[in-house]
């Protein structure tokens, strides 16, 4: 790629697709394995991998970190925004939640534009603003009124747009792996203390998916992270939504889930959404060169 906002739309888009085949797999462990478990066995992959990549060197370079504060609140950020999302998904209608949940690119950008001060051009707000009526079209919810699991999703999605702009000012100043490995040993922590409680002996095809979650987790954060480093905030949020094609695309290879015509507009809505900042970021590059 020979700019960092086009090598950031890839990494990003990349991190999002693995991240909805991590969730496949998730909801086919969650029907005999906990999910404290799951999220337990999905850190240990990833700090095992990086640990085993990085060494003694890596661990100093986290221990010494100027920024490890900031990194710490970021992942409790995120543990709540899990916590959330889990609890009022549990109570709410799939389509319900997933609606609810992408509101976080529209408030991610909000706050690039209030904390990082970042230059939201007209076409970035629109490719938000049709990615969630794309959204909204593709997920149908009727019927929804203001409710304690409806608040919750809302935290959620307002807690993760929170820690991907906390993301982008980490990402600015420390290493990509020292960013994950601190994000997963809290994580690990966090889980573990769950797991001591919720404990499941897996057999050697959970405990193989198990190990698969964590290697495509692994994956989509490194991407993930690496790619808020290559670009804006305001540019990187309406590709969150492609990851609800991708649920439509495994939820019918893997549990044969057949399309509605809604879905299939309301996808088209999406990748139109993404191809609005594609043209516009390569026009504003034409004309700046």
């Amino acid at each position: 790629m020979k700019n960092s906002v086009s090598l950031g739309i890839l990494l990003t888009s990349a991190a999002y697709m693995a991240f909805t085949f991590h969730d496949a797999i998730i909801k086919i462990l969650t029907s005999s394995i906990p999910v404290w478990q799951i999220l337990f066995f999905r850190s240990l992959t990833i700090l095992l991998g990086y640990l085993a990549f990085g060494r003694g060197q890596l661990i100093r370079q986290t221990i010494t970190s100027p920024i490890i504060k900031p990194m710490i609140a970021r992942s409790i950020l995120l543990l709540c925004a899990w916590l959330s999302y889990y609890s009022a998904a549990s109570r709410l209608q799939l389509a319900e939640v997933t609606t609810l949940y992408f509101a976080a690119p529209v408030v991610g950008t909000m706050l690039a534009w209030f904390i990082l001060k970042e230059e939201v051009t007209p076409a970035r707000w629109l490719a938000v603003g049709v990615g969630f009526l794309g959204v909204l079209v593709a997920c149908n919810p009727m019927g929804l009124t203001i409710s304690w699991p409806v608040y919750l999703a809302l935290q959620a999605a307002v807690l993760w747009a929170g820690a991907m702009v906390l993301l982008r000012k980490t990402s600015l100043h420390e290493k990509t792996i020292v960013q994950l490995v601190v994000s997963n040993v809290f994580f690990l922590v966090m889980t573990g203390v769950a797991v001591l409680y919720t404990w499941k002996t897996p057999d050697t095809t959970q405990l193989a998916l198990l190990i698969a979650t964590g290697v495509v987790a692994g994956c989509a954060q490194f991407a993930l992270f690496e790619g808020m480093r290559q670009a804006p905030v305001s540019v990187l949020a309406p590709f969150e939504y492609t990851s609800l094609i991708w649920a439509f695309l495994l939820g019918y290879l893997i549990w044969a889930d057949i399309p509605t015509p809604n879905v299939v507009f309301g996808a088209a809505m999406i990748l139109a959404a993404g191809l609005i900042i594609i043209v516009s970021e390569r026009l504003r590059r034409r004309i700046t060169a």
